[in-house]
């Protein structure tokens, strides 16, 4: 039978795809109406989910060029900064990361790096992996990285790039950045920002910290699909990068080559950017606008510190008190709870998705978000009454009972 044959050659090509795969009809989608109070990503606002199934036009349509105007434009107002070049790069928050390092980083350069979470480990791996020569400092996952570890490593060595990420997914920290950003001015040194999960929701003003080179991602504090992430760069760091001694070693990532298609009138063709989701971008960027981020900021403030309160009222303790993070909070699992078990019972009880922990917090967290829309009182009440059931469940007895 011509289905055996096709089965035998899949198996004899070490391909194992079921023939059945190839038979088989398959339904509509109809996936379930989660409350994403994790990690990320966080739940679509409607007015995006509109703006994500507008008619699709040509990638160097006209209109579509306005698009892509506007979007940069309110791009620079939710990053505060002047800088010519922000755009959001046709990717992931880890395409951000990447295009960010890769476009400051040349081989054999040594790059300081803050190495007190899963995602500036995640930095270090790409610095090497652009032949660059990480120099890590190193913190508890739920610290954050001292200026003077900073100030120390620039004056020992030769490092001109200081990388960090200002909220830290994995741990609940946020990082202070205003003494580190002169101190790298001082050095006349680069900082590079990761600001994934605070974009939007926690306070951050490129210019006037001095930041030199700072990514993001749609999916976190914007309330947009997965699949962007927004990037700005000043002229010091596109000095450095036209003034290379050897070409950015990704023809898709290079930041001099992107700007001729996304910011130049006379656009000149990159790549096919992913049009729908650029319209949800600039949608998500209008609805931060409309709010104001001073508001939006206390907003994400407020709320987190009512969660924590709520938490610590439980008997819980938070990972990083001395510096938590207004859109994410990791929560310490006590002693002998199942983190699995607990996130599984909220999401299939309760309906809400909270994530667990990564790296050297595995297994020891539960990482709440609140995050862009998802941030409000009710959410906050909701995780905290739900959260208490499923520890219950578990044998474990809150503080107040």
């Amino acid at each position: 039978m011509p289905g055996r044959l096709l089965s035998e050659a899949h198996v004899r090509h070490g391909n194992t795809l079921p023939v059945t795969a190839l038979q088989r009809s398959y339904g509509e989608l109809n996936p379930p109406d989660r409350l994403l109070l994790g990690a990320g990503p966080s739940n679509v606002h409607p007015r995006v989910y509109k703006a994500f199934i507008s008619p699709i036009v040509e990638h160097l349509d006209p209109y579509f060029s306005e698009v892509m105007e506007e979007t940069a434009e309110l791009l620079r107002c939710v990053f505060r900064t002047r800088n010519r070049i922000t755009f959001p790069i046709s990717g992931t928050g880890t395409a951000g990361m990447e295009a960010a390092i890769c476009n400051v980083v040349e081989p054999g350069e040594e790059v300081i790096v803050g190495t007190n979470g899963f995602f500036g480990e995640r930095m270090k791996d790409i610095i090497e992996r652009c032949g660059g020569k990480p120099i890590p400092l190193t913190e508890r996952w739920g610290n954050a990285i001292p200026k003077e570890a900073v100030q120390k490593a620039l004056s020992s060595s030769k490092a001109r790039t200081v990388a960090l990420v200002h909220a830290e997914t994995t741990t609940g920290a946020l990082q202070p950045l205003s003494d580190i950003a002169k101190i790298t001015r001082q050095y006349d040194a680069l900082l590079l920002v990761d600001t994934v999960t605070s974009l939007s929701g926690c306070e951050i003003d490129i210019d006037a910290l001095g930041i030199d080179v700072c990514f993001s991602a749609s999916q976190k504090c914007l309330n947009c699909p997965p699949g962007m992430a927004p990037i700005t760069a000043n002229e010091r760091a596109m000095e450095k990068i036209r003034n290379r001694k050897t070409r950015v070693h990704s023809l898709y990532f290079d930041l001099s080559v992107i700007e001729k298609y996304w910011i130049e009138s006379n656009r000149v063709y990159h790549h096919t950017a992913p049009i729908l989701l650029v319209y949800a971008m600039r949608e998500a960027l209008r609805i931060v606008q409309e709010e104001g981020l001073e508001a939006r900021w206390q907003r994400h403030r407020c709320n987190m510190e009512t969660l924590t309160e709520g938490l610590e009222a439980l008997g819980l303790e938070i990972n990083a008190k001395e510096n938590p993070c207004p859109s994410i909070n990791a929560v310490l699992v006590p002693t002998g709870i199942s983190d699995a078990r607990v996130k599984s019972t909220l999401n299939n009880e309760y309906g809400i998705t909270v994530s667990v922990g990564l790296g050297a917090l595995r297994g020891k967290v539960l990482r709440i978000g609140l995050m862009g829309m998802n941030s409000t009182q009710r959410n906050v009440l909701l995780v905290l009454k739900s959260l208490e059931n499923a520890l219950k469940k578990e044998g474990f007895t809150p503080k107040h009972n």
